[in-house]
């Protein structure tokens, strides 16, 4: 069934200029609600992380939303965020968990696997992350994911689920009627042809807020 309770999770486009992408970030935040933000560098030396999350963070925590460090958590530590999303590749959740602490967010990709979401659920993740689930250009090498993970998942499990990959408000419908508490979007938002603002406002309209 549909889940008016999805949330727009913001990823920012893989390489930007701080005070050039604030503005745009602000005009896509007054657009309508946004639950979290997810800085995500790649790839990218520890001096233009900080100068990213010290640009973007004050913003985005003046709307209330949350500020979701990728890869690091030791930069996400050190640099206040809200929490940490490591993929496969990146720390294991227990190290991350450790580093950012108890009370910080971390997020972990699960791709199409199962498997690996019940593992991080039942180690405590806040949110396991299934994707892609539409053809994307953000990242290289992705793993197809089927929307009927999703479906499953929400009939199933207590912790949120994040959706990502290739999504846009053309596209979303099938994700939040299959249950997904958050559609995780780069692209759909940055190159929307009608602006930021207007994609927000569309992501807005598809969960009834």
């Amino acid at each position: 069934m549909s889940n008016t309770d999805t949330q727009l999770y913001l990823v920012t486009p893989p390489a930007f200029e701080p005070a050039a992408f604030a503005s745009v970030l602000k005009s896509a935040l007054d657009a309508g609600p946004v639950a979290s933000l997810q800085i995500r560098l790649k790839p990218a030396s520890d001096d233009e992380i900080k100068r990213a999350v010290d640009a973007l963070q004050p913003l985005a925590q003046t709307y209330g939303v949350a500020v979701i460090l990728n890869d690091r958590p030791d930069l996400a530590a050190k640099l206040g965020c809200d929490g940490v999303h490591i993929g496969a590749e990146d720390a294991p959740y227990a190290e991350a968990r450790r580093i950012v602490g108890k009370d910080a967010i971390v997020g972990v990709t699960c791709k199409d696997s199962r498997h690996l979401a019940m593992e991080a659920a039942e180690a405590g993740a806040d949110y396991v992350a299934f994707g892609a689930f539409f053809a994307t250009r953000t990242k290289d090498n992705t793993t197809p994911a089927d929307i009927e993970i999703v479906r499953w998942w929400a009939e199933m499990m207590q912790t949120p689920c994040v959706a990502i990959g290739g999504i846009t408000p053309d596209n979303a419908t099938s994700l939040v009627e299959a249950g997904a508490d958050f559609l995780a979007v780069a692209g759909g938002v940055w190159d929307w042809p009608q602006g930021p603002a207007d994609a927000v406002r569309r992501f807005a309209k598809l969960s009834g807020k």
